[in-house]
């Protein structure tokens, strides 16, 4: 367990870390914000009904490689799952409507 001492020197450190870094701090932001907006859309349209990578890339307006590796990701967290396939393509739905 961390000393209050030990959690301040930390918050400090960082706190140094991000004056001495300011761009790199506002890129690692943009990223993350970036990538939550992806992955809230993708939970939206799946909300709708389950679909394919190519049906939730149109629906999103991304490309399909894209939408496939938050896929992949929200399924290895267990956020989606694959319900079916439809012709070549499995077809992922949210996992709290599985």
């Amino acid at each position: 367990m961390k000393t209050k001492e030990e959690a301040a020197s930390r918050a400090e450190l960082l706190r140094r870390l991000r004056d001495a870094h300011p761009a790199g701090v506002a890129r690692a932001r943009a990223l993350l914000k970036e990538q939550k907006q992806v992955q809230d859309g993708l939970v939206r349209v799946l909300r709708e009904k389950p679909r394919t990578v190519p049906e939730a890339a149109s629906a999103l307006g991304l490309e399909p490689r894209e939408v496939l590796w938050y896929l992949a990701a929200m399924r290895k967290y267990n956020l989606v799952v694959e319900s079916g396939m439809s012709g070549d393509y499995p077809v992922y739905q949210l996992a709290e409507a599985h």
